[in-house]
């Protein structure tokens, strides 16, 4: 005789939860889409490899350690060496040892990479500024952003164990 608990029903989304999760989706996708046609046009990359020299560029000496930069991206570390390979191709971007941990890899924003990055941003601005911000009045602004903090909290544990992109 099977004594085990049935298993609870699924806690669904009410119509209002599930019209804002669908409208969400659309509109993450479209904006990323948007954004990264926006830098392929212009500077031959994707988003992501555009967010990886930004973050080069705001680093002090123009270097991260590769595992703060895939942290900071939000992306696996297989992923971001792929990236960087790419940008390493390009001459964007060079990867240094790091001296103090034999394991550990510095990634540097070549001055070609600072130069595409500086010719690349003005019309990435317009883009972001043009798609989202443009549409929103400064109180709604405000309040996406709180509402994207709380979700980003939420959603990066501080325990150890946390199975996040980073860590992977």
């Amino acid at each position: 005789m099977n004594t085990a608990p049935a298993p609870a029903e699924p806690r669904w989304l009410t119509a209002e939860e599930q019209r804002v999760w669908r409208f969400y989706m659309h509109a993450s996708t479209l904006l990323e889409d948007h954004l990264d046609r926006q830098l392929q046009r212009d500077a031959g990359m994707p988003h992501i490899y555009y967010g990886l020299l930004v973050q080069l560029a705001e680093a002090p000496g123009r270097r991260l350690r590769m595992t703060e930069l895939a942290m900071n991206a939000k992306i696996t570390r297989s992923r971001l060496s792929h990236a960087i390979a790419r940008l390493e191709k390009n001459g964007w971007v060079r990867r240094e040892d790091c001296p103090s941990d034999k394991r550990g890899q510095f990634a540097v924003l070549t001055d070609a990479g600072y130069e595409v990055l500086s010719r690349t941003a003005p019309g990435h601005v317009t883009a972001v500024r043009q798609a989202l911000f443009e549409r929103l009045s400064p109180e709604q602004q405000k309040s996406l952003g709180e509402i994207m903090e709380i979700v980003a909290e939420g959603l990066q544990p501080d325990e150890a164990g946390a199975d996040l992109p980073w860590l992977r």
